[in-house]
């Protein structure tokens, strides 16, 4: 099976690179950055191009969501499937008399950050039994956890993603402006991280908050107000409201 990733980005370079760490062959990586396509093939020489598109039996997409429908469009061929690695989008937001199809990868990619591709869950959504097989077998030879999916689904899939990961994130980041801001290393604040998503592993998470928003501290909540002051501070409230609703304090 011919394959090209259409794409040079995070998502890209990390599927390239699973697939290429378990043998399957990919006859080319398409984009319009040939700088990154150009490390891409350095380190995982793999044929590229930025302008003529290699014909193929499977094309993956792995472009920014308000980019897939119009490089969708570049590919012409009809007998062949396309699948995009969106985790918001419908299939049918491809452009084409193609077979189409989503190939769902949920992990947050960064090329600096070495992954286990075998952890990341894939989710598969096509539109025939024969496609189905193919991109569940292709997506099992990288994972073990593989599953099919409904855009529907799909979607609630990624917001679910967005609160565990996009939000954590941003809180760590805020986090870090209030440690920079005192010279205290953030580094001293990892341990605690670490073990805060340790125990999810083994806890679930409304089991395991802890805090003076579940337990109610008014001292310590309204001394925490005073150190914050504009969007800090409404993210502050925000998140005590919610916990308090939550437990019903």
């Amino acid at each position: 099976m011919q394959i090209v990733i259409i794409g040079s980005g995070n998502v890209a370079y990390h599927l390239a690179k699973a697939f290429n760490q378990k043998k399957i062959p990919i006859a080319q990586i398409f984009g319009r950055n040939k700088g990154d396509l150009e490390k891409i093939n350095q380190e995982l020489s793999i044929p590229y191009s930025t302008d003529q598109l290699e014909d193929a039996d499977l094309y993956i997409i792995c472009v920014s969501d308000q980019s897939v429908d119009l490089v969708s469009t570049l590919i012409t061929k009809k007998d062949c499937l396309v699948a995009h690695t969106s985790g918001s989008l419908p299939k049918e937001v491809l452009v084409g008399a193609y077979r189409k199809a989503s190939f769902y990868p949920l992990q947050t990619f960064s090329k600096q950050k070495e992954l286990d591709y075998e952890k990341i869950p894939f989710f598969v959504e096509t539109e025939d039994n024969q496609d189905k097989k193919t991109l569940l077998d292709l997506a099992s030879k990288v994972s073990s956890n593989v599953m099919e999916s409904t855009h529907e689904k799909r979607k609630y899939i990624h917001l679910t993603a967005v609160f565990a990961c996009n939000f954590v994130n941003h809180l760590f980041t805020k986090a870090k402006e209030i440690s920079d801001g005192q010279e205290i290393p953030f580094n001293y604040f990892l341990p605690l991280i670490d073990e805060t998503v340790k125990k999810i592993h083994e806890i679930e998470p409304k089991v395991a908050q802890t805090g003076p928003a579940v337990r109610n501290d008014e001292r310590v909540l309204q001394l925490h107000q005073q150190l914050l002051e504009d969007e800090s501070l409404k993210i502050y409230n925000t998140m005590n409201r919610s916990i308090k609703t939550m437990y019903e304090l």
